[in-house]
Protein backbone atom coordinates (compact mmCIF):
# COMPACT_ATOMS: atom_id res chain seq x y z
CA UNK A 1 0.00 0.00 0.00
CA UNK A 2 1.31 3.43 -0.95
CA UNK A 3 2.44 5.61 1.92
CA UNK A 4 -0.05 8.35 2.76
CA UNK A 5 1.09 11.96 2.83
CA UNK A 6 1.16 13.95 6.06
CA UNK A 7 -1.63 16.12 4.67
CA UNK A 8 -3.79 13.04 4.08
CA UNK A 9 -3.10 11.67 7.55
CA UNK A 10 -3.97 15.03 9.12
CA UNK A 11 -7.19 15.18 7.12
CA UNK A 12 -8.12 11.61 8.06
CA UNK A 13 -7.76 12.46 11.75
CA UNK A 14 -10.62 14.94 11.40
CA UNK A 15 -12.98 12.08 10.59
CA UNK A 16 -14.25 10.49 13.80
CA UNK A 17 -13.78 6.74 14.08
CA UNK A 18 -16.93 4.61 14.02
CA UNK A 19 -19.03 7.62 13.02
CA UNK A 20 -21.42 7.80 10.09
CA UNK A 21 -22.26 11.32 9.02
CA UNK A 22 -25.42 12.84 7.64
CA UNK A 23 -24.89 14.18 4.09
CA UNK A 24 -24.72 17.86 5.09
CA UNK A 25 -22.14 17.10 7.79
CA UNK A 26 -20.11 14.97 5.40
CA UNK A 27 -20.07 17.70 2.76
CA UNK A 28 -18.74 20.22 5.28
CA UNK A 29 -16.10 17.73 6.34
CA UNK A 30 -15.18 16.90 2.75
CA UNK A 31 -14.42 20.52 1.99
CA UNK A 32 -12.32 20.70 5.15
CA UNK A 33 -10.39 17.50 4.43
CA UNK A 34 -9.57 18.09 0.77
CA UNK A 35 -5.81 17.61 0.35
CA UNK A 36 -5.49 18.26 -3.39
CA UNK A 37 -3.63 21.32 -4.60
CA UNK A 38 -6.32 21.80 -7.25
CA UNK A 39 -10.10 22.18 -7.19
CA UNK A 40 -10.87 18.58 -6.27
CA UNK A 41 -13.96 16.69 -7.34
CA UNK A 42 -16.44 15.59 -4.67
CA UNK A 43 -17.44 11.98 -5.24
CA UNK A 44 -19.92 9.51 -3.77
CA UNK A 45 -19.58 5.73 -3.66
CA UNK A 46 -22.48 3.45 -2.80
CA UNK A 47 -22.75 -0.28 -2.15
CA UNK A 48 -26.15 -1.44 -3.35
CA UNK A 49 -28.15 -4.46 -2.29
CA UNK A 50 -28.63 -5.68 -5.84
CA UNK A 51 -27.29 -8.53 -7.95
CA UNK A 52 -26.04 -6.85 -11.16
CA UNK A 53 -25.76 -10.28 -12.83
CA UNK A 54 -29.56 -10.19 -13.07
CA UNK A 55 -30.87 -7.95 -15.84
CA UNK A 56 -33.77 -6.70 -13.70
CA UNK A 57 -31.37 -5.53 -10.98
CA UNK A 58 -29.01 -3.51 -13.17
CA UNK A 59 -29.19 0.04 -11.78
CA UNK A 60 -28.29 2.57 -14.44
CA UNK A 61 -29.46 6.10 -15.03
CA UNK A 62 -28.74 9.77 -15.48
CA UNK A 63 -29.52 12.94 -13.58
CA UNK A 64 -29.11 16.63 -14.29
CA UNK A 65 -27.25 18.12 -11.34
CA UNK A 66 -28.91 21.46 -10.46
CA UNK A 67 -25.56 23.22 -10.13
CA UNK A 68 -23.59 21.28 -12.72
CA UNK A 69 -20.46 19.21 -12.25
CA UNK A 70 -17.88 21.98 -12.20
CA UNK A 71 -16.31 20.83 -15.45
CA UNK A 72 -17.33 21.18 -19.07
CA UNK A 73 -17.67 17.72 -20.56
CA UNK A 74 -16.25 16.91 -23.97
CA UNK A 75 -19.06 15.45 -26.07
CA UNK A 76 -18.69 13.37 -29.21
CA UNK A 77 -21.66 12.88 -31.54
CA UNK A 78 -22.10 10.25 -34.23
CA UNK A 79 -24.50 11.84 -36.72
CA UNK A 80 -24.78 12.98 -40.31
CA UNK A 81 -26.54 15.73 -42.25
CA UNK A 82 -28.84 18.10 -40.38
CA UNK A 83 -28.40 16.21 -37.10
CA UNK A 84 -24.64 16.66 -37.28
CA UNK A 85 -25.07 20.38 -37.87
CA UNK A 86 -27.50 20.61 -34.94
CA UNK A 87 -24.94 18.88 -32.71
CA UNK A 88 -22.24 21.35 -33.74
CA UNK A 89 -24.51 24.32 -33.04
CA UNK A 90 -25.30 22.86 -29.60
CA UNK A 91 -21.61 22.83 -28.74
CA UNK A 92 -20.51 19.24 -29.43
CA UNK A 93 -16.73 18.93 -29.45
CA UNK A 94 -16.48 16.18 -32.06
CA UNK A 95 -19.09 15.42 -34.73
CA UNK A 96 -19.03 13.00 -37.62
CA UNK A 97 -20.09 9.69 -39.09
CA UNK A 98 -17.83 7.20 -40.88
CA UNK A 99 -14.73 9.34 -40.44
CA UNK A 100 -15.30 9.67 -36.70
CA UNK A 101 -16.15 5.97 -36.38
CA UNK A 102 -12.77 5.11 -37.88
CA UNK A 103 -10.99 7.53 -35.55
CA UNK A 104 -12.61 6.01 -32.45
CA UNK A 105 -12.01 2.47 -33.73
CA UNK A 106 -8.32 3.38 -33.91
CA UNK A 107 -8.36 4.24 -30.19
CA UNK A 108 -9.47 7.86 -29.90
CA UNK A 109 -11.28 8.30 -26.57
CA UNK A 110 -10.48 11.89 -25.55
CA UNK A 111 -14.09 12.69 -24.68
CA UNK A 112 -16.40 12.30 -21.70
CA UNK A 113 -19.65 11.27 -23.36
CA UNK A 114 -20.84 9.93 -26.71
CA UNK A 115 -24.18 10.54 -28.39
CA UNK A 116 -25.53 8.89 -31.53
CA UNK A 117 -28.59 9.06 -33.73
CA UNK A 118 -30.47 5.73 -33.93
CA UNK A 119 -29.52 5.19 -37.58
CA UNK A 120 -25.83 5.28 -36.61
CA UNK A 121 -26.04 2.61 -33.92
CA UNK A 122 -25.54 -0.29 -36.33
CA UNK A 123 -22.03 0.99 -36.94
CA UNK A 124 -21.42 2.43 -33.46
CA UNK A 125 -22.22 -0.98 -31.96
CA UNK A 126 -19.04 -2.33 -33.54
CA UNK A 127 -17.04 -0.03 -31.26
CA UNK A 128 -18.07 -1.97 -28.16
CA UNK A 129 -14.52 -3.02 -27.27
CA UNK A 130 -13.38 0.63 -27.33
CA UNK A 131 -16.40 2.38 -25.83
CA UNK A 132 -17.86 -0.31 -23.57
CA UNK A 133 -15.04 -0.64 -21.00
CA UNK A 134 -14.94 3.15 -20.63
CA UNK A 135 -18.68 3.51 -20.14
CA UNK A 136 -18.93 5.59 -23.31
CA UNK A 137 -21.31 3.50 -25.42
CA UNK A 138 -24.43 5.49 -26.35
CA UNK A 139 -27.59 4.02 -24.83
CA UNK A 140 -31.29 4.87 -25.31
CA UNK A 141 -31.87 4.46 -21.55
CA UNK A 142 -29.52 7.33 -20.77
CA UNK A 143 -30.76 9.58 -23.56
CA UNK A 144 -27.57 9.28 -25.60
CA UNK A 145 -29.19 7.47 -28.52
CA UNK A 146 -31.62 10.06 -29.83
CA UNK A 147 -32.65 12.09 -32.85
CA UNK A 148 -32.58 15.19 -30.66
CA UNK A 149 -28.80 15.29 -30.44
CA UNK A 150 -28.81 19.02 -29.68
CA UNK A 151 -30.75 18.47 -26.45
CA UNK A 152 -28.49 15.57 -25.47
CA UNK A 153 -25.38 17.71 -25.98
CA UNK A 154 -26.83 20.63 -24.01
CA UNK A 155 -27.89 18.33 -21.16
CA UNK A 156 -24.44 16.77 -20.87
CA UNK A 157 -22.68 20.13 -21.12
CA UNK A 158 -25.07 21.52 -18.52
CA UNK A 159 -24.22 19.00 -15.80
CA UNK A 160 -25.90 15.73 -16.70
CA UNK A 161 -24.14 12.76 -15.13
CA UNK A 162 -24.52 9.06 -15.81
CA UNK A 163 -24.13 6.28 -13.26
CA UNK A 164 -24.13 2.51 -13.47
CA UNK A 165 -23.71 -0.21 -10.86
CA UNK A 166 -20.60 -2.33 -11.46
CA UNK A 167 -20.24 -6.10 -11.18
CA UNK A 168 -19.40 -5.78 -7.48
CA UNK A 169 -22.66 -3.87 -6.77
CA UNK A 170 -20.81 -0.56 -6.34
CA UNK A 171 -22.07 2.67 -7.85
CA UNK A 172 -20.10 5.93 -8.17
CA UNK A 173 -21.03 9.46 -9.16
CA UNK A 174 -19.74 13.01 -8.72
CA UNK A 175 -21.62 15.88 -7.11
CA UNK A 176 -19.39 18.84 -7.94
CA UNK A 177 -16.16 20.50 -6.88
CA UNK A 178 -14.69 21.50 -3.52
CA UNK A 179 -15.07 25.14 -4.59
CA UNK A 180 -18.87 24.74 -4.71
CA UNK A 181 -20.85 26.08 -1.78
CA UNK A 182 -22.05 23.54 0.75
CA UNK A 183 -25.65 24.19 -0.31
CA UNK A 184 -24.88 23.60 -3.98
CA UNK A 185 -23.10 20.34 -3.17
CA UNK A 186 -26.01 19.25 -1.00
CA UNK A 187 -28.52 20.09 -3.75
CA UNK A 188 -26.52 18.06 -6.27
CA UNK A 189 -26.12 15.18 -3.83
CA UNK A 190 -29.83 15.07 -3.09
CA UNK A 191 -30.75 15.15 -6.78
CA UNK A 192 -28.46 12.22 -7.55
CA UNK A 193 -29.53 10.15 -4.53
CA UNK A 194 -33.20 10.69 -5.29
CA UNK A 195 -32.68 9.30 -8.79
CA UNK A 196 -30.72 6.30 -7.49
CA UNK A 197 -33.53 5.60 -5.02
CA UNK A 198 -36.16 5.99 -7.73
CA UNK A 199 -34.40 3.31 -9.76
CA UNK A 200 -34.48 0.71 -6.98
CA UNK A 201 -35.38 -2.61 -8.65
CA UNK A 202 -38.63 -4.11 -7.38
CA UNK A 203 -36.87 -7.49 -7.23
CA UNK A 204 -34.20 -6.14 -4.86
CA UNK A 205 -34.88 -7.31 -1.31
CA UNK A 206 -33.51 -6.02 1.97
CA UNK A 207 -31.57 -2.79 2.39
CA UNK A 208 -31.03 -1.07 -0.93
CA UNK A 209 -28.10 1.17 0.06
CA UNK A 210 -25.96 -0.81 2.48
CA UNK A 211 -22.90 1.44 2.51
CA UNK A 212 -22.14 4.99 1.37
CA UNK A 213 -19.00 7.11 1.35
CA UNK A 214 -18.28 10.68 0.30
CA UNK A 215 -14.77 11.87 -0.54
CA UNK A 216 -12.74 14.38 -2.52
CA UNK A 217 -10.12 13.48 -5.11
CA UNK A 218 -7.20 11.85 -3.24
CA UNK A 219 -8.88 12.69 0.07
CA UNK A 220 -10.02 10.35 2.86
CA UNK A 221 -13.42 8.70 2.65
CA UNK A 222 -16.20 9.96 4.93
CA UNK A 223 -18.77 7.28 5.90
CA UNK A 224 -22.37 8.35 5.35
CA UNK A 225 -25.33 7.44 7.52
CA UNK A 226 -27.35 5.28 5.14
CA UNK A 227 -30.45 5.76 7.31
CA UNK A 228 -30.39 9.42 6.26
CA UNK A 229 -30.64 8.30 2.63
CA UNK A 230 -33.98 6.58 3.19
CA UNK A 231 -34.36 2.98 1.83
Amino acid sequence: MAKRSKAYEAAAEKIAADTHYEPAQAITLAKDTSVAKFDATVEVALRLGVDPRKADQMVRGTVNLPHGTGKTAKVLVFAAGDRAEAAREAGADFVGSDDLLEKVAAGFTDFDAAVATPDMMGKVGRLGKVLGPRGLMPNPKTGTVTMDVAKAVKDIKGGKIEFRVDKHSNLHFIVGKVSFSEQDLEDNFNAAIEEVLRLKPSSSKGRYISKATLATTNGPGIPLDTNALRP
